[in-house]
């Protein structure tokens, strides 16, 4: 703790329906464990008179003497147009969702994907994954889509209405991994029934995005399902595979470490990932 008594560290996140996340507590608790003056705010245009552009939400950020911000959905993707410079993860994702500000300048890093990546080793490195379906080609499945590969996946194919961004999704992830390691999937729904694993990467099941990735039906005991959510804990999506008898993962481990990572961007500073991880078990059921 000599020589961080006392600092002071502002911090923000960035994005809509945030009022949930667990993550200003996280980093607030483990700041204080170190000394620190730690202070975390959301910045949430769904909470203000007027809607702020990103770039003005950024801006305002840098103008308050902001370390740095968090950024989710939906600006994951949009927010690479404002930095000066990408990690190598935030490049071959195409998404940040942490921008560290400092002497001028804006650096963009996706801790998204080695959080994903760290809690699927933990809770799903073992199990069968020849094929597995990812729903959702945003900031946030493209983040995962490269952690899955990352992790051993063989195939993996992609599901988004939006047919464009699952094609520019899988083209980068060919580019990365080698022809054949990714494909567009027709629909969720047609390929269920081929794979081994589903992954949730959408704000569907999210409190303001109430239902389910896909119909319920198909999911079957030999599936294991991933539903990067976290607020609430247990998605309809979750109870649903739950009740199916398949393995599950909720997003709580991708919300542990990607906030992990974040706080040593931000701070300079190893954090603790089990106090972290009690201070987020100490919300409760979510």
């Amino acid at each position: 703790m000599t020589g961080t008594l006392g600092r002071s560290v502002l911090v923000g996140l960035i994005g809509r329906g945030t009022a949930l996340s667990r993550t200003p507590r996280m980093h607030e608790v483990e700041g204080a464990r170190q000394g620190l003056r730690y202070v975390y705010r959301r910045i949430d245009p769904a909470e203000m008179v007027t809607t702020p552009t990103f770039e003005e939400m950024l801006r305002a950020a840098e103008f308050c003497g902001y370390a740095g911000v968090n950024v989710t959905h939906p600006y994951k993707q949009e927010a690479v147009a404002f930095l000066d410079d990408l990690s190598d993860e935030a490049r071959a994702v195409g998404a940040v969702n942490t921008i560290v500000l400092t002497d001028g300048r804006r650096v963009g890093h996706n801790t998204d994907l080695s959080g994903f990546a760290e809690s699927f080793r933990r809770g799903m490195g073992r199990e069968r994954m020849d094929r597995v379906v990812l729903i959702g080609a945003g900031g946030a499945g493209s983040a995962v889509a490269n952690a899955l590969l990352d992790c051993g996946v063989g195939t993996l194919l992609i599901a988004d209405t939006n047919t464009a961004g699952a094609q520019k999704l899988v083209a980068a992830l060919e580019g990365r991994f080698g022809a054949g390691r990714a494909a567009v999937a027709e629909s969720a729904e047609a390929v269920a029934g081929t794979v081994d694993g589903i992954v949730n990467a959408t704000p569907v099941g999210m409190a303001d995005h109430p239902g389910t990735p896909l119909p319920v039906s198909l999911l079957d005991s030999r599936h294991w399902v991933v539903d990067i959510i976290y607020f609430p804990m247990e998605t309809e999506f979750v109870k649903a595979a739950q009740a199916a008898g398949c393995r599950v993962a909720t997003g709580a481990g991708m919300a542990l470490f990607q906030a992990v990572k974040a706080f040593e961007l931000f701070t300079g500073l190893p954090a603790d990932p089990e106090a972290m991880r009690a201070t987020f078990d100490s919300f409760g059921a979510g």
